[in-house]
């Protein structure tokens, strides 16, 4: 009996709140329907029939009528005070906000102007924001963090809402984390709108499951995300992190990834599409590439096994900040852990599109043809040089100093440090170092940037006998040679980092085309300079390319499986027509010397795969031009 009436409160809301929902989905969506509130297919949306949408809104009448015939019925509503009745005021209204949207498709930003006011009248009339958490906050601070917070957690799970039964799951799972986090820190009187959130959402999810009869909406999306953003700021209390922002940013961990990302995506893509006429509403315009649509690709097109992996996602991060809170102590370690494969995840899932269009947007500025943009990348080209090597001598002076005197000697340190950087550098501009293409650089040019460095490290050192009492007991002529070392390895680093983004770049493009079907597949002939000189023309070429090597064909046995520029040799030239099955080929390229007789043997070993074969080479030839 005593445990019937701890749960009964919590099972009544999310009983009470299923059944109204499941009850009032179906006059919602036939209402919504004869009202023409219906979602057409189109090239970008999934559903393939027509799908009433702005259902959300028997959520919002299940959720609220449940919660409030409760209050009444045990005298709650007067205890708990003006602020629960604000809150369900403001949520009802941002809900009206997305109705509107789905009847008349507001513009964007008349829909965000109204998310703000919302937003600010919960700061504002509701008196909620940040301030309990940290009593010493500003006002003004508070208050944009508040509708920041607001704002983006609404706007979040309205950009999430792509997939049947997307949003209203991971929301369930969210509500139900932060009602965990309440009840392991003892405020389990405080879950009481969790569970009709809860139970709300999951009799929703009964119509909007896959195959979805209906659709949330902006109304529905939009109540989501107002609600998940207001309960952790009516459950603030000082110091306790996890349960305030903690868990709550973790169970919305998958919509405010996804919203960071389209964020940056579309400003990366419309800096790259200015001037278009197409480009105005670039960082506003709806696309196809949400976390949900790429998942969605890559478990081919099945919404139910998509919506499970994002689903799997929430409910590992809400595992982490429910975890993290028992250990207490040992939480940092656990959201180390998560923070590395939340990193690793991000990192596999941005490089295909987000880095990929990032690239472009530097490619598009190094490689500008207007003469403005040119001069101003080649002004900076300079600074930048010389910024680097800076901080790269300093860095390189620490590292040998530490090494060679283990205690930091900071007299004997920042005595020697301005010397020793002065002299490289003036060694550096004396060998022309910063008139050298260094994208264009031969062995000699960085045997020159070598020497430069011992010369430099070297006349410091003179200086410093000298000049200043310097013991022969301080290991100074072996600090010239380490830091000679040191810093030149330093700055050749400097130097290479361009071509080793640019092969980053081209190792991005191949993830992103290996999936593709309209990508050219060539397995390459040779393994030498041509295929080297063949490989880079790919790499620079890597925003505009459709083209991928998946293998490498080369006579000589020794090198079999060995990988040459990221590329495995598979076999020989007589293996060659299983290879092109294999990898499943189909171009290609001679990159090696070929005599006419062996040209005859290559013509003959491929002519049964009717795969086309292309020639690479270079070779000097005279130009006669004439009088």
């Amino acid at each position: 009996m005593q445990l019937f009436e701890m749960i009964w409160p919590y099972a009544a809301n999310f009983l009470g709140a299923l059944v109204l929902t499941l009850v009032l989905t179906p006059l919602v969506r036939e209402a919504n329907r004869r009202l023409g509130m219906v979602d057409k297919p189109d090239p970008r949306r999934i559903n393939k029939v027509p799908i009433p949408r702005g259902g959300g809104l028997a959520l919002v009448f299940g959720v609220i009528m449940t919660i409030t015939v409760f209050l009444l019925s045990t005298g709650g509503l007067e205890a708990m005070g003006t602020v629960p009745l604000r809150l369900g005021v403001l949520a009802v209204g941002m809900a009206l906000v997305g109705l509107v949207d789905d009847k008349f498709s507001l513009p964007p930003k008349v829909k965000l102007a109204g998310q703000v006011v919302i937003a600010v009248l919960v700061w504002l009339w509701a008196d909620l924001g940040f301030s309990d958490l940290w009593p010493t906050i500003p006002a003004w601070l508070d208050c944009i963090l508040t509708v920041c917070w607001v704002v983006g957690a609404v706007n979040a799970f309205n950009l999430i809402d792509g997939l049947d039964g997307l949003a209203s799951g991971i929301a369930f799972i969210a509500s139900m984390g932060m009602a965990g986090a309440l009840i392991f820190s003892g405020r389990a009187n405080e879950s009481l709108f969790h569970f009709a959130f809860a139970g709300g959402l999951l009799g929703f999810l009964r119509y909007n499951y896959n195959p979805a009869s209906v659709f949330l909406g902006d109304c529905g999306s939009m109540f989501i995300g107002f609600t998940l953003a207001v309960l952790p700021l009516c459950s603030h209390a000082p110091n306790s992190f996890l349960v305030s922002i903690g868990v709550p940013l973790l169970a919305m961990g998958v919509p405010i990834f996804d919203t960071s990302l389209a964020i940056l995506r579309r400003s990366i893509r419309h800096l790259l599409h200015r001037g278009e006429k197409d480009a105005s509403g670039e960082v506003m315009t709806a696309d196809s590439d949400h976390l949900h649509h790429r998942i969605l690709r890559n478990v081919g097109l099945n919404q139910r096994k998509a919506a499970w992996v994002l689903y799997a996602l929430s409910l590992f991060l809400v595992a982490v900040g429910l975890v993290g809170m028992s250990l207490k102590s040992r939480a940092a370690g656990l959201w180390l852990f998560a923070l590395t494969v939340a990193t690793i995840v991000v990192f596999r899932d941005m490089s295909r599109i987000e880095f990929f269009d990032a690239g472009r947007l530097l490619s598009a500025v190094a490689h500008a043809r207007d003469t403005a943009t040119r001069r101003r990348v080649a002004r900076l080209a300079v600074p930048l040089y010389v910024l680097a090597d800076v901080v790269t001598l300093v860095v390189a002076f620490f590292l040998v100093h530490g090494a060679l005197f283990g205690v930091f000697d900071r007299r004997f340190a920042f005595t020697i440090l301005p010397v020793t950087i002065t002299a490289v550098f003036v060694s550096l501009v004396a060998f022309r170092t910063y008139s050298t293409v260094w994208g264009r650089a031969m062995l000699s040019n960085y045997m020159r940037l070598l020497v430069a460095c011992f010369i430099g490290s070297a006349a410091a050192t003179v200086v410093l006998y000298y000049a200043f009492p310097i013991t022969m007991s301080r290991p100074v002529f072996a600090m010239t040679f380490f830091y000679a070392v040191t810093s030149a390895v330093g700055l050749i680093l400097v130097r290479t980092v361009r071509a080793l983004i640019r092969d980053l770049f081209y190792a991005i493009d191949c993830s992103r085309l290996v999936g593709r079907k309209d990508v050219s597949r060539i397995l390459v002939y040779g393994s030498g300079l041509r295929y080297r000189t063949f490989r880079r023309e790919l790499v620079r070429t890597a925003a505009a390319n459709d083209r991928i090597i998946v293998g490498l064909i080369d006579d000589d046995i020794l090198i079999r499986g060995h990988y040459i520029g990221g590329i495995r040799v598979l076999g020989t030239l007589m293996e060659a027509p299983e290879i092109i099955n294999e990898v499943n080929a189909d171009a290609f390229v001679i990159a090696c010397a070929v005599t006419p007789e062996w040209m005859k043997v290559v013509k003959k070993t491929l002519a049964p795969t009717g795969i086309k074969v292309t020639y690479f080479s270079f070779a000097e030839s005279a130009v006669d031009c004439g009088k």
